[in-house]
């Protein structure tokens, strides 16, 4: 519903600032069409300008100036002047046109002051005693032959337009609202099925209204997500189960053979090469049932399946207590194992299982031994970073390549294949470690250390519980 307040909130403004833009531009629109109209309105005062122009000679007779002349060229107009008194034209231009007459009354010059003579607007303007017209072409001006206006609606005027304004956007939004409130009424629940089509609840609306061609597109849409969701389901349920059963079926076979072939590798009554062959027949059965256990665990921590125990856990002394085992079990020595903890850091408390946390890191020291059969210098410790701690093996050894490092930081599923064959893809064990990590809520990230070898690191969010005794 968020979004759609948001939505009517952004029509609003629009409207509002379109309105505010029709204003002002007719505003302006205003302001051009009368700023050149008044400059071609100057009518009184060119026949004002036309009168002192004009001459009267000492013979009686009036002459009219070449810039008078050019005031009627420019203008395309006639003129005539009237003598007070008589209302006899005593002069009046050479372009006089047919009709025009020659003598005015009182009333006639009242008249014609402020209307037209034969359909052509005047002006007029006083020459001396005498009042001289000025005859504009028809199609000039437009005259008001009554311009009278009421007092009161000249001086109430600005409060006339700020009513009519008002009265104009009032009006503006009353036909918005109407037009729109249909395609409101359905884009609310258009809306609320989209915000629940990311949380996986089956969506209907009514196919009805302007947008029932969008309601139809998501219905079909969310029966399709159901669809292969319960698909989805079916299949992980299959793979699980298939999963669980090879496992259970697998673990009687592989512990007698484990049984057998300890039993000869300890048998006096057979050669040193048959009892080097039974030692490696139970040491492979034994990387096949910790594949096993490995499978089953990160089926378990996939589908959340696994029983987490948290509780306030010292990672520092989980770490060392690793740390401590692999070193106990590195008879050979070759894989020398550096602590590389401040000395202050003594409690770094999480919300954990200690069980699962000793499993990553035994994890990651066991890879280490895989990948470097020669042996390697290994460094653990643990730092705390502003409100994580960061737990981090490393080795030199002979390090990961970028193509590996990308496929194991971006495969999303531990039965992908790296080569897009059936197969299952290999690091297990360091997607187990990823999916320890993800339990606690926090992350993994696996990069090469500073000599050039394997490195990962383990971030867990810090806990304010104190660890219990």
């Amino acid at each position: 519903m968020k979004s759609t307040l948001k939505l009517i909130r952004r029509f609003v403004k629009i409207l509002l600032v379109s309105l505010v833009g029709l204003f002002v531009l007719n505003i302006l629109l205003f302001i051009f069409v009368f700023s050149r109209s008044a400059a071609n309105g100057g009518g009184w005062e060119a026949t004002q300008q036309l009168a002192g122009e004009l001459t009267r000679t000492q013979s009686g007779d009036y002459t009219l100036s070449e810039r008078g002349q050019e005031i009627l060229q420019q203008r395309k107009a006639w003129a005539i002047l009237v003598e007070n008194g008589t209302g006899d034209v005593i002069w009046h231009s050479a372009n006089l046109p047919e009709g025009i007459p020659l003598h005015y009354s009182a009333a006639d010059i009242a008249y014609y002051t402020r209307g037209y003579i034969a359909d052509y607007p005047t002006t007029t303007a006083a020459c001396g005693e005498d009042l001289i017209f000025m005859g504009h072409p028809k199609d000039m001006y437009w005259k008001h032959m009554r311009p009278t206006f009421d007092y009161g609606l000249i001086a109430n005027m600005p409060k006339i337009v700020l009513l009519f304004l008002a009265a104009n956007v009032l009006a503006v939004f009353f036909i918005y609202f109407a037009a729109t409130s249909g395609i409101l009424k359905s884009i609310k629940p258009i809306v609320a099925g989209i915000e629940d089509l990311p949380e996986g609840k089956e969506v209907y609306i009514r196919e009805k209204g302007l947008l029932s061609d969008l309601a139809a597109a998501i219905n079909r849409g969310s029966e399709t997500l159901m669809r292969q969701e319960r698909e989805l389901k079916k299949k992980e349920s299959a793979r699980a189960n298939w999963i669980t059963g090879v496992s259970h079926d697998i673990r009687t076979p592989l512990s007698m053979v484990m049984g057998y072939a300890g039993q000869l590798e300890e048998s006096s009554r057979l050669s040193q090469e048959d009892r080097k062959k039974a030692s490696i027949i139970r040491q492979q059965s034994l990387k096949i049932k910790n594949l096993i256990n490995d499978l089953n665990l990160a089926s378990k921590l996939e589908y959340q399946m696994q029983p987490l125990h948290p509780r306030p856990m010292n990672l520092v002394a989980a770490l060392r207590q690793c740390a401590v085992d692999f070193i106990n079990a590195d008879l050979d020595g070759r894989y020398p194992l550096e602590w590389k903890t401040d000395g202050d850091l003594t409690a770094c408390i999480i919300q954990g299982d200690e069980d699962l946390f000793r499993r990553a890191v035994s994890n990651l020291l066991n890879n280490v031994q895989s990948h470097n059969p020669e042996g390697c210098g290994i460094s653990v410790g643990v730092r705390a970073e502003g409100k994580e701690f960061c737990v981090f093996v490393e080795d030199d050894g002979v390090g990961i390549s970028e193509k590996q490092l990308e496929a194991l930081s971006h495969t999303p599923h531990y039965m992908m294949s790296d080569s897009g064959t059936e197969e299952p893809r290999h690091g297990l064990g360091l997607l187990i470690v990823k999916q320890i990590a993800e339990a606690h809520g926090g992350s993994v990230t696996f990069g090469h250390s500073a000599s050039g070898g394997f490195s990962a690191r383990l971030r867990f969010p810090r806990s304010d519980k104190k660890k219990t005794q």
